[in-house]
């Protein structure tokens, strides 16, 4: 962990332990509600708060977050402090019984605090120094940062912990390292290479191949600025410290708040993806997993297109991945939209079927960011469940369907606490997301590429979720315990992977599991250098294939065989070879390049190894192809999927709730009504209903709360619906 030297003393790094985790790891109740900012309208004389908790109460909500955000409100001078508005909305909370989560203020700085110190202010990668003005571009390793930061969070949660309604608290707010490489970050860095090589800079640059181009460092004094860096070992070793920063701010956070809390409060942190206009893939700059160890439940923000563009896909991603994060536990989406940006105005029956949509993935809370939209700034036209004119609108009253439904114990209240029995797993890795920004995919190059790591995860994710195959979400680092519970393991582009997860996925399939892999996996070690032997490394035996030519398919390349109809090879295609050392039964070839000068490689490959078997895709497959691959190799592990008579119809997932039966959620991402065979026996938890245009219930489905269902009849599910059935 890094320590504080003093105010002004910087950062250095000791290895100390984390306090205990908290006892409190799962929420009480289903915690549904706003983040509320009543200091953002006070300026404004206006009196709103007893009216906001009375709306609140009626839609069924319990829950608002406060506070972050907020520090020059907090302490508007250095160690003057005003926490008048905090005590303002838990006097209101109370009031109406409301449960508050604390959020520490420290993802946006103060302007006195710049003035003390400017380089509280990142110097980032490309930009150079921050400038003041927007969140989230501090240096979070600067040491005048930290010391302020510790005084304003001390304040903060010793005075806010008594409190009864407050049920948690969130350390910061979507951290990141902010793109910092500034001189205290990077003498940091130095000292974690000094104790990784041993203090050998021979070690180093042996690791990292720093004889090219005369980057040799043979003096830890004289170590070069890293923004300037051509290799990827180094930068990616930049990026894998950076990430450990951020794992280490939040820790430290953490044990500030542990000081102070009760037993019965929790500490959560709100993780977000990468961004490519809504959450998208794997967050380069924050290693979920590793940063996840000092929370008591995870937590998440999860932003996604909505009207025509709602598919449930990045909802499914962000609430798997969220859920691993602490091994399969409950998580809190402490962020999601209401109305959100421009064309997101949600549909009517949008809002409650996103709700459910966010259940089904195992979360015990949903919150809106938030409750009434800002009156100016950045963020004015970033709209939350009420409107610039505080009135009721569809958005709130739909809301308030899903809110009273889940209020009923009899209903909804049934929902929380599940868990999941999932058969599926994908690995994924910062370091190979880092590293395939670096080599992409079709170029080698940092440049010239459309295609990276987390279009290859999505492709292969997003083609099991319309499979309604429900997925795991696993770090590289898994042991081999966490793998072997799964019948079934994707690693898609693992580009960079360690000695011992080659290891652990051989013995994964020795012991009869089922690896699918594909293009870009297994090539580097985890210095990001490329091993010396024909790829996939440590593991040609185990697919009975290798090889060490490729090239770009340019759009000249197709692939045929009985894995998928005909489809064009797109990004890279590798050209395997046959191990003629490969165990008895030789090489199953499920697909092959049409092409004069490529057919004689396979593109697509099976092999037994052991009890179990591991399958190469070495291209990257279309989208439909992606699919109808996937579903060929679940079928071959004997994976049952529930819902893959009606995959392409209605999205079907699965929990197990605490009373032990089987919740299973009919979700329609369509403007269509469906129709189709029910899987499942049971009775009807939650039915489709209509949502008029004012977003208040306008009509029933074709089946009601408590209808016995049995399998194979026929359901009915209206535009952009839902229904749950429990088993």
């Amino acid at each position: 962990m890094l320590r504080l030297l003093g105010k002004s003393g910087g950062l250095s790094l000791e290895v100390t332990g984390l306090r205990k985790i908290m006892a409190k790891n799962q929420v009480d109740d289903f915690l549904f509600g706003a983040a509320y900012y009543d200091e953002y309208i006070l300026p404004h004389n206006l009196e709103r708060i007893d009216e906001d908790f009375a709306m609140m109460r009626e839609a069924g909500m319990n829950v608002i977050r406060i506070a972050e955000f907020t520090w020059s409100t907090e302490e508007p001078e250095p160690g003057v402090f005003n926490l008048a508005h905090v005590d303002r909305a838990l006097e209101a909370a109370a009031r109406y019984d409301i449960k508050v989560i604390i959020g520490t203020p420290t993802a946006a700085v103060p302007s006195w605090l710049v003035e003390l110190d400017p380089h509280v202010l990142a110097v980032q990668d490309n930009t150079g120094q921050a400038k003041y003005g927007a969140r989230q571009n501090m240096d979070i390793v600067n040491g005048t940062y930290r010391f302020y930061a510790e005084r304003i969070i001390r304040k903060l949660i010793s005075h806010t912990a008594p409190h009864p309604q407050v049920i948690g608290f969130q350390v910061d707010n979507e951290t990141k390292y902010y793109d910092s490489c500034s001189p205290d970050m990077q003498k940091l860095f130095v000292q974690s290479l000094r104790k990784r090589f041993h203090n050998s800079t021979d070690e180093l640059n042996k690791a990292f191949g720093l004889d090219y181009w005369s980057n040799r460092v043979d003096a830890w004094e004289n170590f070069p600025d890293v923004n300037g860096s051509i290799n990827q070992s180094l930068r990616g070793a930049f990026d894998e410290f950076r990430r450990s920063v951020v794992a280490d701010f939040l820790a430290w956070q953490a044990d500030i708040v542990r000081e102070y809390a009760r037993e019965d409060q929790f500490i959560t942190h709100n993780f977000d993806y990468e961004w490519r206009g809504y959450s998208f893939g794997v967050q380069p700059a924050v290693n979920h997993f590793e940063a996840g160890r000092a929370l008591d439940i995870s937590g998440v923000d999860i932003y996604h297109p909505t009207e025509e563009r709602l598919t449930g896909k990045e909802i499914a991603f962000g609430g798997d991945t969220a859920r691993s994060v602490k091994d399969g536990k409950n998580f809190i989406v402490l962020e999601t939209e209401a109305q959100g940006q421009h064309g997101w105005l949600p549909y009517p029956g949008q809002l409650r079927l996103q709700a459910y949509s966010h259940v089904a993935n195992g979360a015990d809370g949903v919150m809106y960011w938030h409750w009434h939209s800002i009156h100016n700034s950045f963020e004015t036209y970033w709209k939350g469940v009420l409107s610039h004119d505080f009135a009721k609108n569809p958005t709130y009253e739909e809301a308030g369907v899903f809110g009273r439904e889940m209020a009923n114990p009899a209903r909804g209240g049934r929902l929380v606490h599940a868990h999941k029995n999932n058969r599926v797993a994908m690995m994924v890795s910062n370091e190979a997301l880092s590293a395939l920004n670096w080599f992409q995919l079709e170029t080698g190059f940092p440049w010239g590429g459309t295609v990276m790591y987390n279009d290859v995860v999505r492709r292969f994710y997003d083609a099991l979720f319309e499979l309604n195959v429900e997925v795991d979400i696993i770090p590289v680092n898994a042991e081999v315990e966490r793998i072997n519970r799964y019948d079934m393991v994707l690693t898609p582009a693992l580009y960079v992977a360690p000695q011992s997860t080659i290891d652990n996925l051989r013995a994964y399939v020795e012991q009869g599991g089922h690896l699918v892999s594909t293009l870009r996996s297994f090539v580097c070690d985890e210095n990001t250098t490329v091993w010396q032997d024909a790829a996939p490394h440590g593991l040609a035996d185990v697919f009975g294939v290798s090889y060490n030519q490729f090239t770009r398919p340019d759009g000249a390349v197709t692939v045929s065989g009985s894995a998928a109809e005909t489809f064009g090879a797109e990004a890279l295609i590798e050209l395997l070879n046959v191990d003629g050392g490969s165990s008895a039964g030789g090489v199953e070839v499920l697909g092959s390049y049409d092409h004069y000068a490529w057919d004689s490689h396979p593109a697509i490959t099976r092999h037994a190894f052991g009890q179990g078997d591991a399958q190469y895709i070495a291209t990257l497959p279309t989208p439909e192809a992606t699919r109808e691959i996937l579903r060929e190799a679940v079928e071959h592990a004997g994976i049952e999927v529930v819902g893959a008579a009606v995959a392409g119809t209605v999205t079907v997932r699965q929990t197990i709730t605490p009373e032990g039966k089987t919740a299973t959620y009919f979700l329609n991402y369509s403007a269509d009504e469906v129709t189709f065979a029910s899987p499942v026996s049971g009775e009807v938890l939650v039915a489709p209903v209509t949502i008029g245009q004012d977003g208040k219930v306008a009509g029933s489905g074709a089946v009601a709360a408590g209808d016995a269902v049995s399998a194979g009849d026929q359901l009915t599910i209206g535009r952009w619906n839902v229904a749950v059935v429990l088993s």
